[in-house]
């Protein structure tokens, strides 16, 4: 008789606890990878920003030079800008990427691309 009112247990088990800690740390330790390359990318972006107030393509890469050299930026350099002019306004633009090592052969390649306004 009383096994009608026994509830059945609910839960996780130990291996599934097991599997979700995995998989969670495995996307703690690639978010911390990704994380300062994100954050640098936003640091490329001002600095571009800042230097498309130069009038010709040597002082755009002198600005951006400075900038640089401020804010630890070494992902790219003054001569891989793309200075160009639509209208009377300098457009700085800028491509990248960066490569993670994951594990073995295995790598995340991130592409960065952007413009000043």
């Amino acid at each position: 008789m009383t096994s009608k009112f026994k509830s059945r247990q609910r839960g996780i088990t130990f291996i599934g606890l097991v599997f979700m800690a995995i998989v969670l740390a495995s996307l703690g330790v690639l978010a911390a990878q990704v994380a300062p390359t994100v954050i640098e990318y936003y640091t490329i972006m001002q600095a571009v920003q800042k230097s498309s107030q130069g009038q010709t393509p040597p002082e755009v890469r002198d600005i951006f030079v400075k900038a640089a050299s401020i804010d630890s930026i070494h992902s790219i350099t003054a001569d891989e800008l793309e200075v160009t002019k639509v209208g009377d306004k300098v457009v700085v633009g800028f491509s990248y990427q960066r490569e993670i090592h994951l594990v073995g052969p295995a790598f995340l390649t991130l592409k960065y691309k952007g413009h000043s306004n």
